[in-house]
């Protein structure tokens, strides 16, 4: 029997404001840079950090776990986010979030382990740019200097009063990423396009 099922296209929380990012990111003459980086594979893994799970874990996924509070690990197309003691967040390209899940469960075998997609759960923003700093700095509290949060860091804080899991790229012209849940990210998108006037006129 035919399959007639009616596949309806993934349609991203921001799809309704990439024109106007698109537009901020022009108007501003490559001082701020604001896109959506949709459907991003997002796995919260929770497991004991100083058993033999984690090492197996990391040489699966080809990164070690991170350790050290607040820091990101890359390696190839993924990347590890510390969020507590035994908790991390594996973000991957979109659409691999069967294979990573299944990898990690291989790897820890026996050991406890919690491995949940929370893909659909988040979208994230990319805010790069010269001003990009300045820019998260209207609506987050935390010290943005690149002394403190260089490359590699990352955290979990309010922006524009909304929580969200703030991301330092390798590259400090790569920018930042924004975590949000699906639900805050319209709002989250109004207020850095609102922040975004005094460089986009």
């Amino acid at each position: 029997m035919a399959d007639t099922a009616v596949t309806t296209p993934l349609r991203s929380p921001l799809s309704h404001a990439v024109d106007r990012m698109a537009a901020a990111t022009r108007a501003s003459g490559g001082t701020i840079r604001l896109a959506e980086l949709p459907f991003l594979t997002q796995i919260n893994v929770r497991l004991d950090p100083k058993g033999a799970a984690a090492d197996a874990v990391g040489l699966a996924l080809g990164l070690p776990l991170p350790i050290e509070p607040d820091t990101v690990v890359r390696a190839g197309e993924l990347t590890a986010l510390w969020l507590g003691p035994d908790e991390w967040l594996v973000v991957g390209p979109p659409g691999g979030q069967k294979d990573l899940e299944s990898r990690i469960r291989e790897a820890a075998g026996d050991e406890p382990v919690s491995v949940i997609d929370v893909s659909a759960q988040r979208t994230t923003l990319l805010v790069a740019g010269p001003r990009s700093r300045d820019l998260l700095a209207h609506g987050c509290s935390l010290d943005l200097h690149p002394r403190v949060f260089g490359p590699g860091r990352c955290a979990q804080t309010n922006l524009g009063r909304t929580q969200v899991v703030l991301v330092a790229r390798d590259d400090p012209r790569a920018g930042f990423w924004v975590l949000v849940r699906s639900s805050f990210a319209g709002h989250l998108t109004d207020w850095l396009l609102d922040a975004a006037v005094e460089w986009t006129g």
